[in-house]
């Protein structure tokens, strides 16, 4: 690849000015998490038969992988107890109740239900916690019932074991992993803005980025690494399923007629992207090409002025290299 105007330290450095969240205030973000639930465990520690058993800081923050346009973080909170609703907007109630009894000091309308979780905002701050119900039934391992964000389904899922399987890619691949990611999660957000009813989750960037580390491919050069990610999307037509060995067997995953198969690490019966259909991810896919030609012409320019062109067709007019 030719590299005359733009290689990997200008794509860093494009990431460190526009893409990433800024480590002070990630900081801060996972300070004020991290007060929220130290306060919780002190009220679970005077009153043990709370159904509120634990919370811990999850989504991108806690994975390193957020961008610099986070607004809120999530927190999944597991609840015990036989006298927990099952139904969501009960159990959101419920929730709701429960956590303004934790935090007495809160004012009514900072602990609000939402759709799928209850929101806990922090008016020094401005922060918006987002806190996402488990039901929990003592598994040792942690597993318990999530409320899921894409349509209020109760899915199995286990939030220390998605951070065990981030880490894990993070340790192998050093800051590369994650960099990578945020890279990718910023030009989807780019393409949602562009392109009508486009729509690619970040945990499916999460997963296609991690089969690719898991297979062998060096994240370590930014141009070639997003190329490849490109070409991976385009050339499988996001049809090939993805899965993992970390915490049961590929080969017992049955079945699925879904048109994009993209098995949650963790619960081999929860297909992350069970709800997009053959015309979302062949607008992935043409997006995908378009990125692809994209970098392939500007690793190609004769000029700068074109190269930096050519990138922000990838990554909108804030890229200037």
């Amino acid at each position: 690849m030719a590299r005359q105007h733009i290689d990997h330290d200008d794509i860093v450095a494009f990431a460190e000015q526009r893409v990433n969240l800024p480590k002070e205030i990630a900081a801060e973000y996972r300070a004020q998490a991290r007060g929220l639930r130290e306060k919780l465990e002190s009220y679970l520690y005077e009153h043990p038969d709370f159904s509120l058993k634990k919370m811990l800081l999850s989504g991108s923050l806690a994975k390193g992988t957020a961008l610099r346009s986070l607004n809120d973080i999530d927190v999944a909170c597991y609840i015990s107890g036989a006298e927990a609703p099952s139904d969501i907007k009960a159990l959101l109630e419920y929730l709701a109740a429960r956590l303004r009894k934790a935090y007495p000091n809160f004012k009514p309308e900072q602990v609000q239900p939402q759709t799928y979780s209850v929101t806990v905002s922090f008016r020094g701050t401005g922060l918006d916690v987002d806190v996402v119900p488990i039901l929990y039934d003592g598994d040792p391992q942690w597993y318990g019932d999530l409320v899921s964000q894409d349509d209020g389904s109760l899915l199995r899922t286990n939030i220390p074991y998605h951070l065990e399987f981030a880490r894990k890619r993070k340790k192998a691949n050093d800051v590369h992993f994650a960099q990578l990611v945020r890279l990718i999660k910023f030009w989807a957000r780019l393409m949602k803005q562009e392109r009508q009813g486009f729509r690619f989750k970040s945990f499916m960037i999460e997963m296609i980025v991690a089969h690719l580390a898991d297979t062998g491919l060096d994240l370590s050069d930014y141009p070639e690494a997003l190329q490849h990610f490109f070409t991976y999307v385009a050339t499988s037509d996001l049809r090939k399923r993805i899965v993992f060995a970390d915490y049961y067997d590929p080969n017992t995953v049955g079945q699925l007629a879904a048109p994009v198969q993209v098995i949650d690490p963790v619960n081999k019966l929860n297909n992350v992207s069970r709800l997009y259909t053959r015309e979302h991810a062949d607008m992935i896919v043409d997006a995908a090409i378009d990125a692809g030609d994209a970098i392939d012409a500007a690793l190609a320019a004769p000029t700068k002025q074109e190269t930096v062109r050519y990138w922000q067709k990838v990554f909108g007019t804030t890229f200037q290299g």
